[in-house]
């Protein structure tokens, strides 16, 4: 079994859901006893939240590489950054070093192909729903991607990071989300894209009829996947 290495702390709300669904991965797997071979370097999202609101991403990359340095160092096998949003300093963190980083958008067309999908919705904090680094590797790989508009994305953004970062959840917030998702549903989205590693933390596929993916259950089952694989 190969050593997973984890970037978490952003959230760690959604750090500690990794976790469990790795461990919980390989024990249904494998039975018995067995548990993830895990690694986390969980860094202080307070330092790198501002960085992301002020457009600085090399400060936020340069935080993310230290983190991944020392989890190589430390023994891991390849490494996970869990959050969607960080994946936009994706190349600098995988140039930094030598072990393989599972993108997360990759896990998430993987699955979306496999399912017949190719027009998805995708919610997100502001960054991942406006910025091309998300959107252009999913359509690179045949998925289509409706964003909700300027009002709606304002909202999905703030319940991230003044609720669900914090570990809270409201209805209104809940029914909020929902209604976004029926609009996108409407413009011809055949599913939505779940695009924060929280948002699973305040809606569930029983609460709506159009199919939802979310990218940390994805994301950890495509980990559990790499780390019982013969691959190098």
């Amino acid at each position: 079994m190969k050593t997973i290495g984890l970037i978490g702390g952003m959230s760690w709300e959604s750090t500690q859901t990794y976790y469990r669904l790795l461990n919980e991965g390989v024990r249904d797997r494998l039975g018995g006893l067995h548990s993830a071979k895990v690694l986390l370097n969980s860094v202080d999202f307070a330092e790198i939240e501002p960085l992301q609101h002020q457009g600085d991403w090399q400060g936020t990359a340069d935080i993310l590489v230290k983190a991944a340095q020392s989890l190589e160092a430390a023994g891991a096998d390849f490494m996970l950054i869990c959050t969607n949003t960080m994946h936009k300093v994706a190349p600098e963190v995988q140039k930094a070093v030598t072990i393989p980083l599972l993108h997360i958008v990759d896990a998430a067309a993987d699955a979306l192909k496999a399912d017949g999908i190719t027009t998805v919705g995708l919610l997100g904090t502001k960054f991942t729903m406006e910025q091309a680094f998300y959107r252009e590797r999913l359509e690179a790989q045949g998925v289509n991607v409706l964003a909700p508009n300027e009002s709606q994305r304002n909202t999905v953004h703030e319940v991230i990071f003044k609720e669900l970062c914090l570990g809270v959840t409201k209805p209104a917030s809940k029914q909020a989300y929902l209604d976004i998702i029926d609009d996108l549903h409407q413009q011809g989205a055949q599913a939505v894209i779940l695009g924060c590693t929280e948002i699973g933390m305040l809606i569930k596929p029983t609460d709506t009829t159009v199919p939802l993916y979310d990218t940390t259950e994805l994301h950890a089952n495509a980990a559990v996947t790499y780390a019982l694989s013969n691959d190098c």
